[in-house]
């Protein structure tokens, strides 16, 4: 099962959901240390529990950016596969591309795009026809 960002009526396919909580972890271990929301509300607590209202979408995208920034300091073997059992690791281990520098390279949806871009073209469409932006499963 895939899950990705839904603006009715357009999905963006992210990949598996231990994938998607795996950008989730990271930013809550990494930037903002195990304090869940306290730096980035809107994507931690709004867009995590499913909904991010179209309202919230520029502030939004000012968090993404700072997110972004964050990720850029951080390298791959920083990476959190999942909050809840920071012994995970993701199934490919270490074995990735030379082209991932940081962590901001490291979020690779499965249709091969930067899930940081792919957030943040949801967020956009969002914007433009005033729809939220949906955490779904399909």
């Amino acid at each position: 099962m895939a899950v990705g960002f839904y603006v009715d009526p357009v999905f963006y396919k992210v990949g598996t959901g231990d994938f998607l909580n795996s950008f989730f972890s990271t930013i809550y271990i990494k930037l903002e240390n195990s304090s869940w929301g306290s730096q980035y509300p809107l994507i931690m607590n709004h867009l995590y529990h499913g909904v991010l209202e179209s309202r919230d979408g520029l502030n939004a995208k000012s968090e993404l950016y700072l997110i972004k920034k964050g990720l850029q300091a951080l390298k791959p073997g920083d990476i959190v596969w999942n909050f809840e059992d920071l012994t995970a690791r993701p199934p490919w281990g270490d074995q990735i591309s030379e082209d991932i520098l940081n962590l901001s390279d490291y979020f690779i949806t499965s249709e091969g795009v930067n899930l940081l871009d792919v957030l943040e073209k949801a967020i956009d469409t969002g914007l433009e026809i005033d729809e939220a932006v949906q955490v779904r499963s399909i």
